[in-house]
């Protein structure tokens, strides 16, 4: 038998499925990256990497039991026993790895709703496997009841699928090809301290963008201008745009290359109003311009800058990895809330296709 490249041409002059179904991988690659570089915003991408990845899986074991290498088949076995056995144990005990991590967040940051979110889930996950030993292990419990009870595990499955296709694209967001022509950067503002004083998640944004900036520069380009966005809260002294500006200035940051936008109270008001801002400066909408955020905001950020009509992609910056789940927890719950209407039509059709089954099942239907 042939090895290497000579066993590929092998297979594809003597096995037509297995040219079909390279033909089937080729095509999902394309597709992917088509969708992707043309606008990696949405949420159909992560769908379409899935299928590509998944495909791509089924070809690689079509290619090693078609190759009858004894080696090359124990390699791949061994490989695949340890990624079950790898996502088996994350499904069932992720839960121990977020009580874990909300112990470290609540001892690092205030016990703000938002910080609760890793607990909240991993009393979620906990409960949902008693509920799912107790419906399915008592022998005393109906039918109908277990159907009823199915309910639960099943709406768990789609908001899992769900977050996996969110994570799925805030991953590949943050690798979205950088563009160093641009005539604005906007930088999100995230709150005051004392009411005057910018976290270090609003300095991680700020100094994410002026890395880029520089770089700009580096490559030939002007210096861009920054757009610092975002109002004043109610807990706070000046806003947040003067508050990013003041720091940029000491950073070193020329004053005349500041613009404010100190009017928004959201993400999406950062977006409309900053393309005002950028807009009236430039004089048309011809200007080219990308945003900061931190790494974990940047996807559902850029969905907002789409809909405002903003023709931006967004940079992410640095966050410590101990935040990282709590905070992109609360992303997911931001991009659930987005397409609320989607999801809870959804849930309602399991609901109802679940409590049919049961009746069907109390009336001997089948």
């Amino acid at each position: 038998m042939p090895s290497g490249l000579n066993t590929l041409l092998f297979l594809f002059s003597q096995n037509r499925a297995f040219s079909y179904f390279t033909i089937l991988v080729a095509i999902a690659a394309v597709t992917f990256i088509f969708s992707w570089l043309s606008d990696p915003r949405r949420l159909i991408n992560g769908v379409f990497f899935t299928f590509f990845i998944a495909s791509l899986g089924a070809w690689f074991t079509f290619l090693v039991y078609a190759t009858n290498l004894p080696s090359f088949r124990k390699v791949y076995l061994w490989a695949l026993a340890i990624l079950a056995v790898t996502v088996a144990v994350i499904v069932s005990f992720s839960w121990i790895l977020l009580l874990w991590n909300s112990y470290v967040v609540l001892k690092h940051e205030s016990h703000t709703l938002p910080n609760l979110l890793t607990l909240i889930l991993a009393g979620a996950m906990l409960g949902l496997w008693v509920f799912i030993f107790i419906g399915h292990f008592t022998r005393s419990t109906p039918t109908g009841l277990r159907l009823i009870l199915d309910i639960f595990p099943t709406v768990a499955v789609y908001l899992a699928t769900v977050m996996y296709n969110f994570l799925v694209n805030l991953l590949l967001y943050q690798i979205v090809p950088r563009r160093y022509q641009q005539n604005y950067l906007i930088v999100l503002g995230a709150g005051l301290i004392h009411g005057d004083q910018i976290s270090n998640i609003q300095a991680a944004r700020i100094n994410r963008a002026i890395q880029f900036a520089y770089h700009q520069q580096e490559k030939g380009q002007p210096l861009p201008k920054f757009i610092m966005s975002g109002g004043q809260g109610p807990n706070e002294k000046i806003s947040e745009a003067a508050a990013m500006a003041a720091y940029a200035i000491k950073r070193g940051v020329p004053k005349e290359l500041i613009l404010l936008e100190d009017q928004s109270r959201n993400t999406e008001q950062n977006m409309e109003f900053s393309q005002i801002v950028a807009y009236n400066d430039y004089g048309n909408d011809n200007f080219k311009a990308c945003f900061f955020t931190s790494n974990y905001h940047v996807f559902r950020s850029a969905i907002y800058a789409k809909r405002a009509g903003l023709d931006a992609n967004g940079i992410g910056s640095y966050t410590r990895p101990y935040y990282l789940p709590n905070a992109v927890l609360r992303e997911f719950a931001g991009m659930f809330v987005m397409n609320r209407l989607r999801h809870f039509t959804v849930m309602a059709l399991i609901v109802a296709g679940y409590i049919a089954l049961a009746i069907c099942k109390l009336l001997n239907v089948f």
